[in-house]
Protein backbone atom coordinates (compact mmCIF):
# COMPACT_ATOMS: atom_id res chain seq x y z
CA UNK A 1 0.00 0.00 0.00
CA UNK A 2 1.50 3.26 -0.88
CA UNK A 3 2.27 5.83 2.12
CA UNK A 4 0.48 9.45 1.74
CA UNK A 5 3.87 11.93 1.42
CA UNK A 6 1.69 13.79 4.59
CA UNK A 7 1.66 10.34 6.60
CA UNK A 8 5.05 10.54 6.52
CA UNK A 9 6.45 13.39 6.65
CA UNK A 10 4.48 13.86 10.20
CA UNK A 11 6.25 11.00 11.44
CA UNK A 12 9.81 12.62 11.20
CA UNK A 13 11.21 14.91 13.20
CA UNK A 14 12.40 18.11 12.23
CA UNK A 15 14.84 20.66 13.23
CA UNK A 16 12.98 23.78 14.12
CA UNK A 17 14.09 27.24 13.88
CA UNK A 18 14.25 27.77 17.33
CA UNK A 19 17.04 24.32 17.29
CA UNK A 20 18.88 26.05 14.80
CA UNK A 21 18.99 29.19 17.08
CA UNK A 22 20.26 27.16 19.82
CA UNK A 23 23.35 25.59 17.59
CA UNK A 24 24.34 29.72 17.33
CA UNK A 25 23.32 32.07 20.40
CA UNK A 26 21.82 31.55 23.74
CA UNK A 27 19.97 34.32 22.97
CA UNK A 28 15.91 33.65 22.94
CA UNK A 29 13.30 35.28 20.23
CA UNK A 30 10.10 34.23 19.14
CA UNK A 31 10.73 35.47 15.36
CA UNK A 32 10.29 33.55 12.20
CA UNK A 33 13.24 34.25 10.94
CA UNK A 34 17.00 34.06 12.16
CA UNK A 35 20.31 35.90 10.87
CA UNK A 36 23.67 35.00 11.95
CA UNK A 37 27.24 35.52 10.73
CA UNK A 38 29.15 32.54 12.02
CA UNK A 39 32.91 31.43 11.97
CA UNK A 40 31.88 28.13 13.04
CA UNK A 41 29.28 26.04 11.40
CA UNK A 42 27.43 23.51 13.19
CA UNK A 43 28.88 19.80 11.86
CA UNK A 44 25.67 17.67 11.58
CA UNK A 45 27.09 14.39 10.25
CA UNK A 46 23.65 12.70 10.88
CA UNK A 47 20.72 13.25 8.30
CA UNK A 48 18.11 15.88 9.49
CA UNK A 49 15.29 18.06 7.89
CA UNK A 50 14.24 21.66 8.77
CA UNK A 51 11.30 23.48 9.13
CA UNK A 52 13.16 26.50 7.62
CA UNK A 53 14.80 28.10 4.68
CA UNK A 54 17.88 28.57 5.01
CA UNK A 55 20.48 30.68 2.43
CA UNK A 56 23.88 30.51 3.22
CA UNK A 57 27.14 32.46 1.88
CA UNK A 58 29.85 31.13 2.65
CA UNK A 59 32.75 33.52 2.68
CA UNK A 60 35.74 31.85 3.69
CA UNK A 61 37.22 28.29 4.25
CA UNK A 62 35.03 25.18 2.81
CA UNK A 63 33.03 22.56 3.97
CA UNK A 64 31.22 19.01 3.12
CA UNK A 65 27.39 18.99 2.77
CA UNK A 66 24.98 16.00 1.59
CA UNK A 67 21.81 16.66 0.08
CA UNK A 68 19.78 13.56 -0.37
CA UNK A 69 22.25 11.26 -1.96
CA UNK A 70 24.61 13.70 -2.86
CA UNK A 71 27.84 14.83 -1.23
CA UNK A 72 29.97 17.71 -2.24
CA UNK A 73 32.67 19.57 -1.25
CA UNK A 74 32.36 23.75 -0.94
CA UNK A 75 34.64 26.04 -1.35
CA UNK A 76 34.34 29.38 -0.48
CA UNK A 77 32.73 32.23 -1.94
CA UNK A 78 29.77 30.09 -2.45
CA UNK A 79 25.88 30.55 -1.76
CA UNK A 80 23.95 27.20 -0.20
CA UNK A 81 20.28 27.02 -0.55
CA UNK A 82 18.15 24.80 1.46
CA UNK A 83 14.21 23.96 1.55
CA UNK A 84 12.67 22.36 4.46
CA UNK A 85 11.59 19.28 3.06
CA UNK A 86 15.68 18.60 2.22
CA UNK A 87 17.59 15.65 4.09
CA UNK A 88 20.80 17.13 5.05
CA UNK A 89 24.19 16.41 6.70
CA UNK A 90 27.67 18.46 7.21
CA UNK A 91 30.98 17.70 8.09
CA UNK A 92 34.08 19.69 8.03
CA UNK A 93 36.39 20.07 5.79
CA UNK A 94 38.38 23.21 6.82
CA UNK A 95 39.31 24.81 10.20
CA UNK A 96 38.67 28.19 9.51
CA UNK A 97 35.49 29.38 7.68
CA UNK A 98 33.12 32.36 7.61
CA UNK A 99 29.73 31.85 6.84
CA UNK A 100 26.17 33.88 6.88
CA UNK A 101 23.21 32.34 7.28
CA UNK A 102 19.65 33.83 7.41
CA UNK A 103 16.70 31.53 8.37
CA UNK A 104 13.28 31.76 7.70
CA UNK A 105 10.03 30.04 7.81
CA UNK A 106 7.58 30.00 4.65
CA UNK A 107 5.38 31.47 6.45
CA UNK A 108 7.67 34.30 7.59
CA UNK A 109 8.38 34.76 4.01
CA UNK A 110 4.67 34.20 1.99
CA UNK A 111 3.17 36.97 4.49
CA UNK A 112 1.25 39.26 1.75
CA UNK A 113 2.40 37.24 -0.76
CA UNK A 114 -0.84 36.23 -3.12
CA UNK A 115 0.92 33.12 -4.70
CA UNK A 116 1.47 30.32 -1.97
CA UNK A 117 3.31 28.37 -3.84
CA UNK A 118 6.25 31.33 -4.61
CA UNK A 119 8.86 29.33 -2.59
CA UNK A 120 8.20 25.68 -4.66
CA UNK A 121 8.90 27.33 -8.04
CA UNK A 122 12.51 27.75 -7.35
CA UNK A 123 14.36 24.29 -7.68
CA UNK A 124 17.62 25.45 -6.22
CA UNK A 125 15.47 24.89 -2.63
CA UNK A 126 14.70 21.58 -3.35
CA UNK A 127 16.91 20.02 -5.85
CA UNK A 128 20.20 18.60 -4.90
CA UNK A 129 22.06 18.94 -8.03
CA UNK A 130 21.06 23.06 -7.52
CA UNK A 131 21.93 23.78 -3.57
CA UNK A 132 25.03 25.25 -4.50
CA UNK A 133 26.19 28.35 -6.54
CA UNK A 134 29.63 29.10 -6.91
CA UNK A 135 30.26 32.83 -7.09
CA UNK A 136 33.03 34.48 -9.50
CA UNK A 137 34.12 38.00 -8.61
CA UNK A 138 31.47 39.90 -9.75
CA UNK A 139 28.52 37.32 -8.27
CA UNK A 140 30.87 37.56 -4.91
CA UNK A 141 30.86 41.32 -4.50
CA UNK A 142 26.93 41.58 -5.01
CA UNK A 143 26.18 38.99 -2.92
CA UNK A 144 28.43 40.67 -0.13
CA UNK A 145 26.48 43.87 -0.57
CA UNK A 146 23.22 41.87 0.08
CA UNK A 147 23.99 40.07 2.88
CA UNK A 148 25.73 43.07 4.78
CA UNK A 149 22.33 44.67 4.70
CA UNK A 150 21.02 41.84 5.65
CA UNK A 151 23.50 42.14 8.79
CA UNK A 152 22.59 45.64 9.22
CA UNK A 153 18.75 45.20 8.99
CA UNK A 154 19.09 42.85 12.15
CA UNK A 155 21.16 44.86 13.89
CA UNK A 156 19.18 48.09 13.78
CA UNK A 157 15.89 46.81 15.08
CA UNK A 158 12.96 48.78 13.74
CA UNK A 159 8.96 48.05 13.06
CA UNK A 160 9.79 47.81 9.35
CA UNK A 161 12.37 44.74 9.95
CA UNK A 162 10.11 42.07 8.60
CA UNK A 163 9.46 43.69 5.29
CA UNK A 164 12.51 44.79 4.78
CA UNK A 165 14.14 41.60 5.30
CA UNK A 166 11.76 40.25 2.92
CA UNK A 167 12.23 42.67 0.49
CA UNK A 168 16.38 41.20 0.36
CA UNK A 169 14.83 37.77 0.67
CA UNK A 170 13.09 38.65 -2.41
CA UNK A 171 16.49 40.33 -4.25
CA UNK A 172 18.07 37.02 -3.18
CA UNK A 173 16.12 34.83 -4.87
CA UNK A 174 15.70 36.79 -7.89
CA UNK A 175 19.29 37.02 -8.41
CA UNK A 176 20.29 33.39 -7.80
CA UNK A 177 17.45 32.38 -10.20
CA UNK A 178 19.63 34.89 -12.69
CA UNK A 179 22.34 32.87 -12.27
CA UNK A 180 20.92 29.61 -12.23
CA UNK A 181 19.59 30.76 -15.77
CA UNK A 182 22.88 31.08 -16.80
CA UNK A 183 24.05 27.73 -16.35
CA UNK A 184 25.19 26.19 -19.58
CA UNK A 185 22.94 22.96 -20.37
CA UNK A 186 26.41 21.24 -21.30
CA UNK A 187 26.82 19.96 -18.31
CA UNK A 188 23.26 18.70 -17.56
CA UNK A 189 23.02 15.09 -17.17
CA UNK A 190 21.66 12.45 -19.23
CA UNK A 191 17.93 12.91 -18.79
CA UNK A 192 17.00 9.40 -18.09
CA UNK A 193 19.22 9.36 -15.42
CA UNK A 194 17.40 12.66 -13.71
CA UNK A 195 13.94 11.57 -14.51
CA UNK A 196 15.00 8.51 -12.92
CA UNK A 197 16.56 10.51 -9.71
CA UNK A 198 13.20 12.09 -9.89
CA UNK A 199 10.64 9.30 -10.09
CA UNK A 200 13.12 7.53 -7.24
CA UNK A 201 12.73 10.63 -4.94
CA UNK A 202 8.77 10.22 -5.63
CA UNK A 203 8.23 6.38 -5.02
CA UNK A 204 11.42 4.78 -2.77
CA UNK A 205 8.48 4.32 -0.02
CA UNK A 206 6.40 1.90 -1.92
CA UNK A 207 8.81 0.86 -5.04
CA UNK A 208 12.30 -1.08 -4.79
CA UNK A 209 11.90 -2.86 -8.19
CA UNK A 210 14.23 -1.52 -10.93
CA UNK A 211 11.95 -2.76 -12.67
CA UNK A 212 9.41 -0.54 -11.77
CA UNK A 213 11.84 2.46 -12.73
CA UNK A 214 12.67 1.09 -16.25
CA UNK A 215 8.63 0.51 -17.04
CA UNK A 216 8.39 4.43 -15.77
CA UNK A 217 10.34 6.05 -18.25
CA UNK A 218 9.53 3.31 -21.01
CA UNK A 219 13.26 1.47 -21.25
CA UNK A 220 14.55 -1.62 -20.51
CA UNK A 221 15.65 -2.54 -16.97
CA UNK A 222 19.42 -3.08 -18.80
CA UNK A 223 19.25 0.29 -20.53
CA UNK A 224 18.50 1.94 -17.39
CA UNK A 225 20.84 0.35 -15.44
CA UNK A 226 23.83 0.94 -17.72
CA UNK A 227 22.77 5.05 -17.78
CA UNK A 228 22.64 4.89 -14.04
CA UNK A 229 26.31 3.47 -14.12
CA UNK A 230 27.73 5.71 -16.47
CA UNK A 231 26.47 8.58 -14.99
CA UNK A 232 26.82 7.91 -11.45
CA UNK A 233 29.26 5.06 -10.98
CA UNK A 234 26.53 3.18 -8.94
CA UNK A 235 24.00 0.98 -10.28
CA UNK A 236 20.08 1.79 -9.92
CA UNK A 237 19.80 -1.06 -6.97
CA UNK A 238 22.40 1.18 -4.90
CA UNK A 239 20.76 4.23 -5.78
CA UNK A 240 17.40 2.93 -4.22
CA UNK A 241 19.05 1.35 -1.19
CA UNK A 242 20.81 4.44 -0.15
CA UNK A 243 17.64 6.54 0.17
CA UNK A 244 15.51 4.15 1.57
CA UNK A 245 19.08 3.64 4.37
CA UNK A 246 18.85 7.46 4.18
CA UNK A 247 15.16 7.78 4.98
CA UNK A 248 15.57 4.94 8.16
CA UNK A 249 18.09 7.28 9.83
CA UNK A 250 15.92 10.48 9.78
CA UNK A 251 13.11 8.07 11.27
CA UNK A 252 15.34 6.69 13.63
CA UNK A 253 16.50 9.78 15.38
CA UNK A 254 12.97 10.27 16.39
CA UNK A 255 12.95 8.33 19.74
CA UNK A 256 8.63 8.86 19.63
CA UNK A 257 8.74 6.27 16.84
CA UNK A 258 9.55 2.30 17.55
CA UNK A 259 11.57 0.35 15.15
CA UNK A 260 8.33 -1.73 14.25
CA UNK A 261 6.62 1.49 13.29
CA UNK A 262 9.53 3.01 11.06
CA UNK A 263 9.16 -0.48 9.47
CA UNK A 264 5.59 -0.18 8.57
CA UNK A 265 6.33 3.49 7.38
CA UNK A 266 9.17 2.17 5.00
CA UNK A 267 6.71 -0.51 3.73
CA UNK A 268 8.55 -3.37 5.22
CA UNK A 269 6.56 -6.73 5.34
CA UNK A 270 7.57 -6.76 9.54
CA UNK A 271 10.40 -5.44 11.16
CA UNK A 272 13.17 -8.39 11.14
CA UNK A 273 13.07 -7.70 6.95
CA UNK A 274 13.47 -3.92 8.05
CA UNK A 275 16.35 -4.82 10.44
CA UNK A 276 18.13 -6.94 8.00
CA UNK A 277 17.63 -4.89 5.08
CA UNK A 278 19.84 -1.52 7.58
CA UNK A 279 22.02 -4.13 8.70
CA UNK A 280 23.57 -5.13 5.38
CA UNK A 281 23.38 -1.59 4.12
CA UNK A 282 24.53 0.30 6.74
CA UNK A 283 26.69 -2.33 9.00
CA UNK A 284 24.68 -2.05 12.23
CA UNK A 285 21.39 -2.63 13.17
CA UNK A 286 18.59 0.13 13.56
CA UNK A 287 18.89 -0.21 17.12
CA UNK A 288 22.18 0.56 17.01
CA UNK A 289 21.87 3.18 15.01
CA UNK A 290 19.80 4.76 17.17
CA UNK A 291 22.14 4.17 20.22
CA UNK A 292 24.91 5.78 18.56
CA UNK A 293 23.07 9.23 17.91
Amino acid sequence: MKIKPKVLNSKITTYSLAHHKSLFTDAVNNKDYFYVQAENHPYISEPYRAESYAIEFLRKGSIVMQTKLKKVLIHAPAILTLGPSVIRSFTKDSDEILIDIIFFKPQFFLHNQANVFFLSKYEFFDNSEMHVFNLDKNSKEKFEQIFSLLKQSIENESNHQPSILRGYLYILIYELDSIKQKIDNDIAQNPIFEKFKEILFRDFISQRSVQYYADALNVTRKYLSEVIKNNSGKTASNWIEDIIVLEAKVLLQNKNLTINQISDILNFSNQSAFGRFFKNAAGISPLEYRRNI
